[in-house]
């Protein structure tokens, strides 16, 4: 727990951001499917593996690539309910959160584009947070898109194939 929070209440905002918004936009995929029927359960599926898929892909890039975080470098606490640990880039945060968001739009337009203000929100919440530079960010955003983008082209090649 970062005990800096304790003394710095003003910043909430950013702290919510950059460490909560994630679970939110979990809860919001399952209220879609469980109480709005909007999104089936193959697209949440499609939506928590894409997400977990673009998470590993930034942990493997950051394993290869060690960078320093802001905070480490500025001697300035994060803004984070948790102190980072390992390599910054890329903010594996915001890699989850766009390959979630990109699924989600590719099955609901108006629903996916609440989600990517999300993971904009997110992104943004880490750079003032003092966790992340915004190339970070940048190539989060790249690996979620990516992740999603690929998922739901094999898998929708997959089903018709299937069912030809």
């Amino acid at each position: 727990m970062n005990e800096q929070l304790l003394t710095n209440q003003d910043l909430w905002p950013v702290t919510f951001f950059a460490s909560f918004l994630i679970w939110v936009m979990f809860a919001a995929l399952f209220f879609l499917w469980f109480f709005d029927g909007r999104i089936k359960r193959r697209h949440v599926a499609r939506a928590l593996l894409a997400s977990f898929i673009a998470w590993s892909f930034s942990q493997i890039i950051k394993s290869l690539v060690p960078t320093l975080r802001p905070f480490e470098l500025n001697n300035v606490p994060p803004l984070t309910i948790t102190i980072p640990t390992g390599a910054a880039f890329p903010s594996g945060h915001t890699a989850s959160a766009f390959g979630l968001a990109t699924s989600v739009y590719a099955q609901h337009k108006k629903a996916g584009l609440a989600f990517i203000i999300a993971a904009i929100a997110i992104g943004t919440g880490r750079v003032l947070g003092n966790v992340h530079y915004v190339l970070d960010i940048v190539g989060g955003a790249f690996l979620g898109v990516s992740a999603a983008l690929v998922l739901t082209k094999v898998t929708r090649s997959f089903r018709k194939r299937k069912f030809s």
